[in-house]
């Protein structure tokens, strides 16, 4: 984060995601007790310096997206839904790069014409 040039954008979906995320991690224990709230501190350090900036999206036009995105691409790729949200609210906010770690999401987000990096 700290060598980003530009604002990294996020959707209120992404940041959902994270807290969830991270709470549900020290709870299965896979973080240290305490650790979700420091990482959470962190992530709203990132915000308040604008290295993260959250662009809000209608979830309304996000489902209908992902409605699309499913009928186009679920039989014959398996993607999960909220990876199709995820991917739905990039195209919502007209993002041109998606970030991800997930090999399937990325082929989804690439498919519809979103630049992966790495």
């Amino acid at each position: 984060m700290k060598s980003q040039r530009t604002a990294l954008v996020i959707t209120s979906l992404n940041e959902y995601e994270l807290g969830n995320a991270l709470r549900f991690a020290e709870f299965r224990k896979g973080i240290s007790l305490g650790e979700a709230a420091l990482f959470w501190a962190e992530f709203e350090s990132d915000r308040a310096s604008g290295r993260l900036q959250i662009q809000i999206c209608n979830l309304a036009d996000v489902v209908h997206e992902a409605k699309r995105l499913s009928a186009t691409h679920t039989l014959t790729g398996g993607h999960r839904g909220f990876d199709i949200l995820h991917v739905a609210s990039a195209l919502i906010v007209k993002a041109h790069r998606f970030l991800t770690f997930d090999e399937n999401q990325k082929k989804l987000a690439e498919a519809e014409g979103l630049v992966v990096p790495i």
